[in-house]
């Protein structure tokens, strides 16, 4: 690591085999794990905690403070998880006293010119797009994919398996398993090609169709739906998570989508 056209605060702990880049700045405070690499031009701030294996390009900014008028400079932090990859100029900002954190994976994907806000919670196997934009206190389930230029509107959550198009504004929570699409945002179908590829059997699929069916194709508001869908469906894991996501949530569910031709 050593580059003398880089600066590296004293109290910043690098472990083995990093790679840091000229003309990056890493401040006071922060913790970069095993064969992690620094692009140039990076700025690493105070609160940063950067996992092993990570691939930061260059522009990146990583655990600058919030912007949030209620931020008082309480000492708060990034954690940025293994084999996470940032990309070009995206950046990052370290929590709040709500959470205290803003949270990245493990495996993640955060493409050029990403925004995550303060007190943001993005889980393992993400991919954000180019210039998706979080929020502050939104929540990201496992394995989420958001297309170029997703807005996320603050305190949203999104449920683990998603799929948000490009250029949607997301104002409502998403659950999990879902395609989300169209203005103003709606359910179009589950994210069958994703659950595909990460192993979930036919019948699995088939499975949550049949629950989203009864969600969003028959005219029952949400607390209806949940309760048949209790009664009616097998118990399962994805059909407990799916239920427990609607009574959860704050902000209240995406609507179906109706054709108004």
């Amino acid at each position: 690591m050593n580059q003398p056209l880089a600066y590296v605060h004293p109290g910043a702990k690098i472990a083995k085999n990093v790679v840091i880049e000229p003309f990056t700045t890493i401040h006071n405070n922060v913790t970069i794990g095993e064969g992690t690499w620094i692009g140039s031009n990076v700025t690493i701030m105070e609160g940063a905690r950067i996992g092993k294996n990570c691939n930061i390009f260059p522009g990146a900014v990583i655990s600058a403070m919030p912007q949030d008028l209620k931020y008082q400079g309480e000492e708060t932090t990034v954690h940025i998880g293994d084999n996470t990859t940032i990309r070009e100029c995206a950046t990052i900002n370290k929590g709040t006293s709500d959470r205290m954190k803003t949270v990245i994976g493990n495996n993640c994907l955060i493409m050029a010119y990403c925004h995550i806000a303060h007190d943001c919670l993005v889980d393992d196997g993400c991919i954000f797009s180019n210039n998706s934009t979080l929020a502050g206190h939104v929540t990201i389930g496992k394995n989420v994919v958001l297309a170029g230029m997703v807005a996320v509107h603050q305190f949203v959550s999104i449920g683990n398996h998603a799929f948000v198009t490009g250029g949607s504004l997301v104002r409502k929570d998403v659950p999990p398993y879902v395609k989300a699409a169209r203005e103003p945002l709606s359910y179009v179908g589950i994210n069958s090609v994703g659950l595909r590829r990460r192993g979930f059997e036919a019948h699995k699929i088939r499975e949550i169709q049949n629950i989203y069916r009864i969600l969003y194709q028959k005219n029952y508001n949400n607390s209806q739906a949940a309760s048949i869908i209790e009664a009616e469906m097998e118990a399962t894991p994805e059909r407990d998570e799916i239920l427990q996501f609607i009574r959860d949530s704050q902000r209240g569910i995406m609507k179906g989508y109706f054709s108004s031709n």
